[in-house]
Formats: C-alpha cells, sequence, structure tokens
C-alpha cells in the first residue's frame, strides 16, 4: 500500500488540500527517506497554498517541517542510519506527506531529550525565535522587545527564549485567554491589540523612550503601529502577514522615526548551510532541554484533516502549535 500525502493540484483555500496516495521513491545520491509521525502546520503552508508563495511544482505537497525516523539513505550518505529519529524545517515543501524524499544535509538528528511531536512542533518556529532573537537583532540583557501574535507558536517560544536572554517582553494577543498564556510563557506585559493603541501602549511602558526591537508576524495591520512603538535606531523585524500585505513604507518614515532599521528576514537565508542548521538546532534543543523553552501543542489533527488546521489557523482560533499526526 502507498504512502498517502496531502497534494494541492490548484492553489486556493483549505479544499485544495486534496489527500491521495503517493509514493515518493527511493532516495538518490545525497538525500535520505523520511516516515514521518508529525508535521507542523504554519503559516507559511497557508502562503503555498493560496499561491502568495508559488510552489516549485504541481501539484505538490505542502510543509515545511516535520518529525520522523530515515527509513532508507542514499549513495554518499553516511551520517543518517535507517531508524535513526530526525526532525527538519526545510524547503521545498513536502511535508504533509507520510513518507518523503528530502537531503540529508537538511535534517537535524534528535537527542534522546526532544520527542517527535515537540520536534515537529517547535523546528520551523524555534529556528525563527533563534534566528530573530540572536542574528537579525541579538538582544541583550535590560533590552525591551514588542512580540507580536505573542500566543501563537512562534510567539511562545520567542516571549521564552527573549526573557530567558533577559529582555522585557512587550507582546499583543487577541483575546484575555490568549493574554493569560503569553504571560505564562514569559511575556511581561500583554498587550489586547483590537482594545490598545499598541505604540502609545509600548511607550508608556518604556518611559516614552520606545522599544529597541520589534518582531512582527503580523503585517497590514500592525505594521504602522509597529514604527511608532520604536526607540531611536529601533529595529522593525517584519517576517510575516497573517492579516494581508504589509503597507509599502517610504524610506522617510524611517528617517522620520528616528533613524530606524526595517528588515524582512527568512528563516532559510539563515540556515542556509548545513554548519548554521545544525547551529540553530543545536540551541534549539539546549534551550528546550534545560526547561529555558516550553513547547506548548495547543492543536492536533490527523493530516486527513489538513483543511481543518488550515480554517482554524486563519481564523486565528489556535495557541502555540498545531501538528499533525502521520501513518
Amino acid at each position: 500500500m502507498s504512502p498517502q500525502a496531502i497534494r494541492i493540484h490548484q492553489t486556493g483555500g483549505p479544499e485544495a488540500l486534496q489527500l491521495e496516495a503517493f509514493d515518493p521513491g527511493q532516495p538518490g545520491p545525497g538525500q535520505v527517506r523520511l516516515k514521518h509521525s508529525h508535521i507542523g502546520v504554519n503559516y507559511i503552508d497557508v502562503y503555498f497554498r493560496t499561491g502568495l508563495y508559488p510552489a516549485p511544482t504541481q501539484p505538490f505537497t505542502p510543509g515545511v517541517e516535520a518529525a520522523g525516523e530515515v527509513v532508507a539513505v542514499g549513495e554518499g550518505v553516511t551520517d543518517l542510519q535507517p531508524g535513526q529519529r530526525v526532525a527538519y524545517a526545510a524547503r521545498p515543501p513536502g511535508a504533509y506527506a507520510e513518507e518523503r524524499l528530502i537531503a540529508a544535509d537538511q535534517v537535524v538528528p534528535l537527542p534522546d531529550s526532544i520527542d517527535n511531536a515537540t520536534a515537529a512542533a517547535a523546528m520551523l518556529k524555534g529556528m525563527t525565535a533563534h534566528m530573530l532573537l540572536q542574528r537579525v537583532y541579538a538582544v541583550q540583557p535590560g533590552d525591551t522587545v514588542l512580540i507580536h501574535a505573542a500566543a501563537g507558536g512562534v510567539g511562545l517560544i520567542a516571549c521564552q527564549w527573549a526573557s530567558a536572554l533577559g529582555a522585557t517582553v512587550i507582546g499583543t494577543v487577541g483575546s484575555d485567554e490568549k493574554a493569560e498564556l503569553a504571560r505564562a510563557h514569559g511575556c511581561d506585559y500583554p498587550l489586547l491589540y483590537r482594545q490598545t493603541n499598541v505604540a502609545e501602549a509600548a511607550r508608556t511602558l518604556t518611559d516614552g523612550r520606545g522599544v529597541d526591537v520589534v518582531y512582527d508576524s503580523v503585517g497590514a495591520d500592525t505594521l504602522e503601529g509597529s514604527l511608532g512603538a520604536l526607540r531611536r535606531r529601533g529595529m522593525l523585524v517584519s517576517f510575516g502577514q497573517s492579516s494581508g500585505k504589509p503597507p509599502a513604507i517610504e524610506v522617510g518614515q524611517l528617517a522620520a522615526g528616528g533613524s530606524l532599521f526595517l528588515t524582512r528576514p527568512t528563516l532559510f537565508d539563515y540556515i542556509d548551510t548545513p554548519q548554521e542548521l545544525q547551529e540553530a538546532g543545536r540551541a534549539l534543543f539546549e534551550n528546550i532541554g534545560a526547561g529555558r523553552i516550553r513547547v506548548r501543542i495547543g492543536q492536533t489533527w490527523p493530516l486527513s484533516r489538513a483543511a481543518d488546521a488550515h480554517r482554524a489557523l486563519e481564523a486565528r482560533q489556535t495557541t502555540g502549535s498545531s501538528i499533525l499526526t502521520a501513518g
């Protein structure tokens, strides 16, 4: 019986996610074949499903994050072996599947202390948090950071990591329940964004100075307020657009706001080499193992219900990480 995978034949709504038999074939040189147990659900999957991000082929299988075990290795692969547990966050998409092929240098071996569900829930989001907090803007003790969507998958990890680095954490959330969740995961000041002028609140909390850095994954609804929350020479890190495409920024706005910095990073440019990938994975696993980061899996669906997972994600009904189970 062939493995099953979610296939997208035409981009569109959640109904475009169709479960079909799909045999990925045998690994070629430098590849491994993986059998997934758990698969991460992320907003980037929505972007590929809708066509906002173009897939390399069509039809295609979405998903960029999963955990499982190696079942076969291709020629030249010497550092991985069948039966070994691994996880990854990598492109091209292909994770919404019971089995897949992937380049061997894109996977990270899992230590015994990290189970598959945690790895699938944390690889993309956790390495994104590592990129944001330690590579794009290196957070220092005493910094004040603003994290949008603080109760989401990246948000909960980033709040804990920033707090462990000695920062004061301000976060935006959509409900009182999400505020409590964010507070329990390292957010010092959760703000209800629908009821609060976030820029004004951030300045009030910093005695008028503004925050050192804003991490904005929301986009259209938040970008202007993010700029307004920054201190002189502060940095806005725009890394998502769950509410829609961010508005255009006139270069002069950066000068008028106090010589601000603006960047739009993607994780895959920061784990572009095997060394960078392994370093990011190790940093994440060390923080989880030490208890500095607790990974919250808020929702779990079987692979066959991937469409329901997307509907919940787009409706902002999720908290923490969402995963699919395979097999």
